[in-house]
C-alpha cells in the first residue's frame, strides 16, 4: 500500500509500506480522508520532536476492515473517526471521564508499519497518511454514514481541539465576551463553538485580513487585522474593557504575550497554538493579579468517545459547520501542494483522499 512517510531528511509518498494486523483490543482501518494539520507540518519543521522514520497524519476517518479479539462496539463497514487518544480506559482519569490526561497516552512509540524490512513509527497513534492503518478500538469512534468522510476526517483532531476548548476545558457561558487569536482549523471550531453557547461578542484576530469571511461565517460578530491595528486597544473597545475568554491558536511566543492583555480583570488566557519545543513565554506576575488565569488545554479536554458523535450529530442537524472547513482535497501525491498552501494561509484545513467513501 501507499503511504506519506517522513525519515527526518524528506517527505515521500511511498509504495510498499506494510502494516501489521489488529491484535486484541484493536481494529484495522481503511482510511478514506485525512485532514492535513499544523502538527504534521510541525514535525517535520521540527517544532514538535519525533523518531523518525514515521508515516505522518493524524486526522483521519475511514471504514472499519477488520477488527481484533475482544472489540465489540465497531464491526467491518462500519464508518469511523479517529482519534488520538490510545488511552487505557481503565485508570482513576479515564474512568473520571478524563481521558487526555491519561499517562498511556503519553510516550508510547508504536512501529506497526514496515517498509522494505524497516520498521516505521506511528505518528500520534494514528498515521492516517497511510491507505490502512491499525489503532487501539477506543481510537475507532462510530459516526452515521450521512456525514461524508471527507468533512468527518476534520473531527479527530481540528474540531475536537478547537470546540473541545470551548466547550469542555473553559466552559464558556452566554454572554461572555471573547477573543480567538488566529482564524486556522482550530481557531474556526473554537469560533463555533463559541457560537453554540452564545457568546457575545466572539473577537477573531489574524494578520490575514483575507480570513475575515470565514470567521463571520463560523461565528465572530467582530475582525481584527492584526497587521494594521492595535489589538489590544480594538479589542477593550469591542468588549467594553477586554475579554473573559481568549484562545490563542497560533502557537507564536509574540503572540500569545500578546494575548495576555486582551484580558479584562478575571479573564483567562486558554493556549492552543503549539510553540517550538523549549519556547519560553514571559509575563509579568502583577497581570495575573487581578484573577487573571493562563490555561493549557489538551486536545480540547475531549472525551472522544461522547463529543465526537455529538458533532456529527450537530452537522446533521445543521448547527455545526464540516463542509464549509474542507477548503480543497487533494490527492494523496499532492501533500506537497497541501503543505505549500498551509504555509500560505490560503487554507482552513486542505484535505487528502486516499480511498474516499466508498472504499
Amino acid at each position: 500500500m501507499k503511504g506519506i512517510v517522513f525519515d527526518g531528511d524528506a517527505l515521500r509518498v511511498r509504495e510498499g509500506l506494510e502494516v501489521r494486523a489488529p491484535g486484541a483490543g484493536e481494529v484495522s482501518v481503511r482510511i478514506a480522508y485525512s485532514g492535513v494539520c499544523h502538527s504534521d507540518l510541525s514535525v517535520i519543521n521540527g517544532t514538535i520532536p519525533f523518531e523518525t522514520p514515521v508515516v505522518l497524519g493524524h486526522e483521519g476517518a475511514g471504514i472499519v476492515e477488520r477488527t481484533g479479539p475482544g472489540v465489540h462496539h465497531v464491526r467491518p463497514g462500519d464508518h469511523v473517526v479517529l482519534s488520538t487518544l490510545g488511552n487505557c480506559g481503565t485508570c482513576a482519569h479515564c474512568d473520571r471521564g478524563r481521558p487526555t490526561m491519561c499517562r498511556d497516552t503519553f510516550g508510547h512509540r508504536p512501529t506497526p508499519f514496515t517498509l522494505d524490512g524497516t520498521p516505521h513509527y506511528a505518528f500520534a497513534n494514528v498515521s492516517s497518511f497511510a491507505e490502512v492503518t491499525v489503532v487501539k478500538a477506543t481510537q475507532a469512534v462510530p459516526v452515521p454514514k450521512a456525514v461524508p468522510l471527507a468533512s468527518a476526517c476534520l473531527i479527530g483532531c481540528g474540531v475536537l481541539t478547537g470546540a473541545g476548548a470551548v466547550l469542555n476545558r473553559a466552559r464558556v457561558e452566554a454572554g461572555e465576551r471573547a477573543v480567538v487569536v488566529g482564524v486556522g482549523g482550530i481557531g474556526l471550531n473554537a469560533i463555533q463553538a463559541l457560537r453554540l453557547v452564545g457568546a457575545d461578542p466572539i473577537i477573531a484576530v489574524d494578520a490575514n485580513p483575507e480570513k475575515e469571511a470565514i470567521a463571520r461565517q463560523f461565528g465572530a460578530t467582530h475582525f481584527i487585522d492584526a497587521r494594521t491595528t492595535n489589538v489590544a486597544e480594538a479589542v477593550a473597545d469591542l468588549a467594553h474593557g477586554g475579554a473573559d475568554w481568549v484562545f490563542e491558536c497560533v502557537g507564536h511566543k509574540q503572540v500569545i504575550e500578546d494575548a495576555l492583555g486582551y484580558l479584562d480583570w478575571g479573564g483567562s488566557l486558554v493556549i492552543l497554538g503549539v510553540t517550538p519545543f523549549g519556547t519560553g513565554v514571559e509575563f509579568l506576575p502583577e497581570a495575573l493579579f487581578l484573577d487573571r488565569s493562563i490555561l493549557g488545554c489538551r486536545y480540547g479536554s475531549s472525551r472522544p468517545q461522547r463529543d465526537i458523535p455529538r458533532y456529527a450529530e450537530l452537522y446533521l442537524s445543521g448547527r455545526f459547520l464540516l463542509d464549509e472547513l474542507v477548503t480543497r482535497v487533494y490527492p494523496m501525491d499532492a501533500i506537497a501542494d497541501v503543505l505549500e498552501d498551509m504555509k500560505a494561509g490560503s487554507l482552513a484545513r486542505g484535505v487528502l483522499e486516499l480511498a474516499g467513501d466508498e472504499s
